[in-house]
């Protein structure tokens, strides 16, 4: 009894410093941007509380409008494209192929580089590369870079998030088929399933779990986007691809609205929180249901 005793003393002892850093890095930033959310604080100097004046600005003011149009679109739009080749990949890689291993270590690269170092690589590709090819074969559509066009710039950041963030969908997706029992094919390909009929009626209910994790994490992550929109367009051309939290960041920190953008980033939290939840609670009724 008192060495299971020492032993839970140790785990807590563990614990302590973890959950001390959690706080003072998480839990009271986040408290302190609730409070200057009911403020008017440029980030230096003295402020005046102004109650919900900022969120009542918040819901008026068509640059936010837009920027939360924008996120949601390219959250949408690379989530379909990123688990749709994710799961084609997974399926492939998953077979019996040859050198499987290395091609799932070559997917797998993307995801080790840094968003900002990926970003500033497809930027010259974007800017220099793809309109010199366009140039030579004579293609007017490619022969201007896609991120001085509003109409194709966010189709650039959708591909460089795709690019990077499949690997680890591939990856999920894998482990999720590896966990597929082999009689379960034997007992389908008797009654008939083959091809899509084996993939929609026996793979994929087995994987909605993984499904499920995949979709939570790409919708959390495109939403956050940051990283691409500061290496490739820096929220233009003529702000049409400022996301959220690169709003938040250029007029909270540069722009002197942080009291503004903090009521801004409340809500994004609020959002995405609301969002996820609803995504796992239709998920895991799906999976009742299955």
């Amino acid at each position: 009894m008192k060495k299971i005793n020492e032993r839970k003393r140790t785990f807590l002892l563990i614990t302590i410093p973890i959950l001390a850093l959690f706080v003072c890095f998480n839990t009271v930033p986040l408290i302190q941007g609730v409070i200057y959310s009911f403020t008017n604080f440029k980030g230096f100097g003295s402020f005046d509380w102004v109650g919900l004046r900022n969120y009542i600005d918040l819901f008026q003011d068509p640059r936010v409008g837009n920027s939360y149009l924008f996120t949601f679109k390219l959250a949408i739009v690379a989530t379909i494209v990123v688990n749709v080749i994710s799961l084609i990949l997974a399926l492939g890689l998953n077979s019996h192929i040859k050198f499987k291993s290395f091609l799932r270590g070559a997917y797998f690269i993307p995801n080790v580089l840094g968003a900002l170092v990926v970003g500033y690589i497809f930027s010259y590709f974007f800017t220099y590369i793809l309109p010199a090819m366009g140039e030579m074969i004579g293609s007017e559509a490619l022969s201007s870079s896609m991120l001085s066009n509003r109409n194709t710039a966010w189709i650039a950041i959708v591909i460089v998030c795709a690019w990077q963030s499949i690997a680890m969908n591939t990856i999920i997706y894998i482990s999720g088929l590896q966990t597929v029992p082999e009689d379960v094919y034997e007992a389908g390909s008797l009654d008939g399933a083959k091809g899509w009929k084996k993939f929609w009626h026996l793979t994929f209910p087995l994987i909605i779990p993984f499904f499920t994790i995949n979709m939570v994490l790409c919708v959390k992550n495109f939403l956050m986007v940051f990283d691409q929109i500061m290496a490739l367009t820096k929220g233009g051309p003529a702000q049409s691809t400022e996301s959220i939290s690169y709003l938040i960041y250029n007029n909270g920190i540069s722009g002197g609205q942080f009291g503004f953008q903090s009521a801004n980033a409340v809500i994004f939290f609020i959002v995405i929180v609301a969002i996820s939840a609803a995504q796992m609670l239709i998920s895991g009724r799906k999976e009742e249901q299955l």
